[in-house]
């Protein structure tokens, strides 16, 4: 795992110490994190609240070509509401830790070519298979099931 999926996992492990949902997040700009967050739609009551969109909102108002020459790493493979960010602020590559346990929206991502690399690193896998084990009606509420 290196250094940038592992603050996304610290994240994640962050969400779930907090009683939320283990999914964490960072862009990455030029080698430096300019953003990261964790799933926090249970802790704050919020549904817009995932771990991309935390990691996004924490970077600021950033100027196009930023986010255009940005990377995405993410815990878990990025359902279509954060699909939808990444498309829209123009983040060329995203690097996932796993879609084993949700499958995201990948093939819409890559069909308008955002770079996508799915690691299927197997704490990824584990810590929400272990998850959604657990708390299955929080999970498909979390991804509107």
């Amino acid at each position: 795992m290196d250094k940038f999926m592992r603050i996304a996992y610290e994240e994640a492990m962050q969400s779930r110490a907090e009683g939320g949902i283990p999914v964490g997040a960072v862009l990455v700009h030029q080698d430096i994190v300019i953003g990261r967050g964790h799933n926090r739609r249970l802790q704050q009551g919020n549904p817009i609240l995932h771990g991309e969109m935390d990691a996004i909102a924490d970077a600021g108002r950033c100027p196009a070509e930023v986010y255009r020459s940005s990377v995405l790493y993410t815990t878990l493979a990025p359902c279509a509401m954060c699909s939808g960010a990444i498309l829209l602020y123009g983040i060329p590559e995203v690097i996932v830790g796993e879609a084993v346990n949700f499958p995201g929206e990948l093939a819409l991502l890559r069909s308008r070519g955002v770079r996508v690399t799915v690691r299927n690193l197997p704490e990824c896998i584990a810590m929400m298979k272990n998850y959604i084990a657990g708390h299955c009606e929080i999970w498909n509420e979390d991804i509107a099931r």
